[in-house]
């Protein structure tokens, strides 16, 4: 089965202060929510059509800063969701080419600065490599994945996504112990600086996997 993820990338925070020293901060911030409302408040049958627009967004800002890493971690993010969302028989066909050309943008943004975004292009990377399938179809690869969400953590251990996809990577693997204390940590850590719902959005994910972790420890 395809693991494609409805919305599940997010990015971390960019910015420690309201007050945004370059334009591309405020654009960046602006596709940040805009992402947020799309995953946790768009209706499920509007998702797709909503991930699109975002899609042309990010790829125009991409193009207007083409030699920072920001944009092209969240053109990266959006394009997972699109994938995500797509349905019908057909949706593999179409969701992988997204999947593919978000881990180029991905590969790309690592030359330019793999700490950007608090470790986001390893945070992303890790997601795609466990939920994309592998063989003929995708690249998946669960030891690669594995190996870009450990140096997610190393850059940004009390990262939110950092610690909620290596617990949602143990809990694909059935590493139940292992999964347990990633997502506690998502739900104790604080809301993170102007992403209000993305915050709210990623706990409550968070606790309904910690739910379900619980389930499968004597």
């Amino acid at each position: 089965m395809i693991k494609w993820i409805v919305g599940a990338f997010s990015g971390v925070c960019l910015f420690t202060s309201s007050v945004f020293a370059e334009p591309i901060d405020a654009s960046v911030l602006a596709l940040q929510h805009a992402w947020a409302t799309a995953n946790y408040k768009v209706a499920d049958d509007k998702k797709e059509a909503a991930f699109k627009a975002l899609v042309d967004k990010a790829t125009t800002l991409n193009h207007q800063y083409a030699d920072r890493p920001e944009p092209k971690i969240w053109e990266a993010i959006i394009r997972a969701s699109y994938a995500g969302a797509m349905g019908g028989i057909s949706s593999m066909f179409d969701a992988m080419p997204q999947m593919k050309q978000g881990r180029d943008l991905l590969l790309a943004a690592e030359k330019q600065n793999a700490k950007a975004m608090h470790g986001s292009v390893y945070t992303t990377l890790g997601s795609f490599y466990y939920m994309v399938p592998g063989g003929f179809i995708g690249f998946g690869d669960d030891a690669q994945a594995l190996t870009y969400l450990k140096k997610a953590l190393v850059i940004a251990p009390d990262d939110m996504d950092a610690n909620y996809f290596m617990g949602d990577y143990w809990l694909e693997q059935k590493q139940y112990k292992k999964a347990l204390p990633y997502f506690e940590k998502v739900i104790a850590l604080p809301v993170v600086e102007n992403r209000p719902v993305y915050s709210v959005g990623r706990k409550a994910e968070a606790a309904i996997k910690l739910t379900k972790v619980k389930k499968h420890i004597r």
